[in-house]
Parts: C-alpha cells; structure tokens; sequence
C-alpha cells in the first residue's frame, strides 16, 4: 500500500505577505505543491488611477520599504516612455548610483543577516555573531555605507524623496558624493575578501531547469534598461513584455503567477542577471565570480548567495567610480509635458525584474496601471523547487525538513519579515 504523506507549513513570515506551504506526497512522489499567498490585495493599481503620472514615483516607492528605488526607477521610465522623455546621461547616470545603492542595502542585508545563518546553522544573525563577530561587523558597516549612498542621491534611506519623472528635484552636492568613494572602494574589497568563506559553505544539492530571464543592456551590467532576455532565446523590447508574459490567477493565492506564454514558469533574480550579463561585470566582480566557484548558468538555487555576492562587489565598484567623479549636473531633470500616452518599463530589482506599465490620459492622469514585481515571477519556480526537494522533505525529521525548506525558499530572496522563525512545521503521516 503506498503511503501518503502531508507536509504543511501553516505560516511563511519572512515573504512578501502572509503564506503557507501544504506538501502532499504518495510514496516518493510529489502529488501536489502549493505555495499558498493569502495576503489581502493591496490595491496599489487600482489607486494609481485617476492620479497624474508625476505621482507613480511616490506612491508605488511605498509598495517595499526595502526596494523602493525600482519602483520608483520602473514608474519613471513608464511614464516617461508615455511620453517620450529622454534623459540627460548626467541623470542616467545618478540614477544608476541610487540603484546600486538599494542593491547594496538589500544583498547585504539578505547575504549576512538572513541567509549566511541558514547554512551556518544558527537561528539568526545573533546567534551567529557570537562565533562571527568580525563578519557581523563587518556587514554592518557595508551596509551603513549602503544607506549612504541612497540617503546622498535620494533624500533618505528609505521610501527616497528626492526621485521625480524626469530626474531629480535637485542635485546631490558635489562634496557629499564623492566622500563617499573611499568607503564604497572599502566596501568593494571587503565583500572581496569574503567570496571564499561564502564559497566554503555546504550547498544542498538541488537541480532545477528554470528558464532564466533578466534585463541585457549593451554595455552596462543591467539596473533600469535593457531588453528582456532568457536563457533559452528570448530577446524582446521591454515594449513587448506583455505579448510574451502574462499573468494567471490561481485559487490558492492572492498574488498572481507570471509565466511566459506557452513555456511556463522562470526565474529572475541575481542568478539569472549574473548568468545573463557576466561579460558585463567589471573586474573586481569578474574575479570574485572566478573564485566563487560559481559556474554559470547555475541550476542549484541555493547558490545565489554566491550570485549576491558577486553583484555587491559590482554594484559598490561602479558606485565607487561614479562617486569619485561625480560632477553636479547642469540640469537635475528635464521638462516633462502632460499628454496621453501608454508606457512601459522593466528595471532590476534586488530580486528580479520589476515590469511597470501606465496609460495616461490627456491630462497626464492615469487610467490604468500593471505592475509586475519578481515576487509573482519567482512563485511558481518556489514551488518547482519544493516539488523537487519534497521527498527528502517527507523523510527528514521535522527540524532538519524545517531548515531545508527555509533554504529553498529563502533562495529567492522573499520580501522580508522581522519575524524570529521562518516556518512553522507540520509533517502529517497517514
């Protein structure tokens, strides 16, 4: 007789909202997964109606409170794509500071403070800087220089004011940032010296067949343009987003599942981008993948802490660089005339790409608004992984099956909770 057996973990905090995981396997053999959202529905489309196109940067920055500058970076390139703005290279360039500023606050945060612990075995940062104190520190002080950097460019450290369509409301002084080149420099080389104790870790073992899709630039590693490209071929205008992608509703959750039209589900996120734009990486970033031992593409999800590490040490060299230069420029923003117009951008969020798109009318008021986060993205992928690593699931005693799960979902980075435990366990045997 083929057992069955039920795996259910009743509350996930440390994701974007409130979810459960209920498992079912008959022998080793996964029957089903689900990955249950039931937050309540924000709402932020719907509210964005009826408000001027000026507006999106504020309001949807309000979505995350640790992603902010993508929402705000994708409302300003929908907008101004509405409305055929081209900004100065001066702006696109202090844009590209903001953002690797945000990337900088949310992988360290992720790496040392949410995901180290995991393969340490230790129940949370505070538990592993009583062996790791000069790591915890360290990782302090990289993020602080993190903070910065958002606070010099966008007005504060969370929730930026100083973003508007068009560029800025004013130019960050001169002085405030280029001091800060040393420490971003420091930065750099400290993330640097920390590839080999990340690259020491135990990895579980996990094969996945995702598609990979993120943003190519040309030149540029990718933050706030690009074509979307994959792993398997596709390469679109961000324009043509919506012929390829769209989104499903399932029963189970409030958040809706992305996939690409007759192919399924995907992954964004640093693995993809790094998989994607290695050849863009500058050389302090192309040397620390070297020695991650990270070959490229990846099929095991639980590497991207790897992948994070790779993009702090870009993200903080480029920033460093732009910093040490940093002239004022003549014009913060340009002008941007009201018109009806229908726009559409992507950026790379900390998790993955972050697709916007708004329809305005003659007023410059929007009627309508779709905003697709990496959250909705990543979930059905979550749940390929689990369906993957389900059976070993089954057979391990709770704690351990509890730890293995917490791994497989904290891969991708879920929005983040303050809560001390990330699942509740519960494995039913019939």
């Amino acid at each position: 007789m083929t057992t069955t057996r039920t795996l259910s973990v009743e509350l996930l905090t440390r994701v974007e909202g409130e979810g459960s995981l209920h498992i079912v396997l008959r022998g080793d053999v996964a029957e089903s997964v689900e990955l249950r959202i039931f937050e309540p529905p924000r709402f932020f489309e719907g509210f964005l109606r009826g408000r001027s196109a000026l507006e999106t940067p504020d309001i949807t920055a309000r979505i995350c409170g640790i992603c902010p500058v993508a929402y705000q970076m994708s409302a300003c390139g929908a907008v101004e794509d509405a409305l055929g703005i081209t900004v100065s290279d001066e702006i696109r360039s202090l844009r590209r500071l903001l953002y690797a500023g945000e990337w900088l606050e949310s992988h360290l945060l992720h790496i040392f403070f949410l995901h180290a612990p995991d393969f340490l075995g230790y129940s949370d940062a505070l538990a592993m800087a009583g062996d790791h104190p000069e790591r915890v520190r360290a990782a302090l002080r990289m993020k602080k220089a993190g903070n910065a950097l958002v606070t010099a460019v966008g007005g504060r450290e969370i929730h930026p004011i100083n973003v508007k369509v068009g560029g800025f409301f004013r130019a960050p002084e001169r002085e405030a940032v280029r001091s800060l080149a040393p420490e971003l420099a420091w930065l750099r080389d400290e993330m640097a010296s920390c590839i080999d104790w990340l690259a020491s870790f135990e990895y579980p073992s996990l094969s996945t067949d995702h598609e990979l899709v993120a943003l190519r630039h040309e030149t540029d590693y990718p933050y706030c343009e690009g074509r979307v490209v994959s792993s398997r071929g596709l390469d679109i205008a961000v324009t043509e987003y919506e012929d390829v992608f769209e989104e499903q509703q399932v029963s189970r959750s409030t958040a809706l599942h992305s996939v690409i039209r007759e192919r399924g589900g995907y992954v964004c996120g640093p693995l993809a981008r790094l998989s994607l734009n290695q050849d863009h990486l500058r050389p302090a970033a192309r040397d620390a993948l070297k020695r991650s031992g990270l070959k490229l593409p990846c099929d095991n999800p639980f590497r991207s802490i790897l992948a994070r590490a790779v993009e702090v040490i870009q993200a903080a060299d480029e920033a460093a660089a732009l910093c040490a230069r940093y002239e004022p420029p003549a014009a913060c923003a340009v002008a941007v005339p009201l018109a009806a117009g229908v726009g559409r951008a992507a950026t790379e969020a900390p998790r993955g790409l972050l697709f916007h798109r708004y329809e305005l009318d003659d007023s410059g008021s929007l009627k309508s608004a779709k905003i697709v986060p990496p959250t909705s993205q990543n979930q059905k992928s979550i749940e390929d992984d689990l369906r993957v690593l389900a059976p070993e699931l089954a057979r391990l005693p709770e704690a351990e099956a509890r730890v293995l799960a917490e791994h497989a979902i904290r891969n991708y980075d879920p929005c983040i909770s303050c809560s001390t435990h990330f699942l509740e366990l519960r494995i039913e045997r019939q």
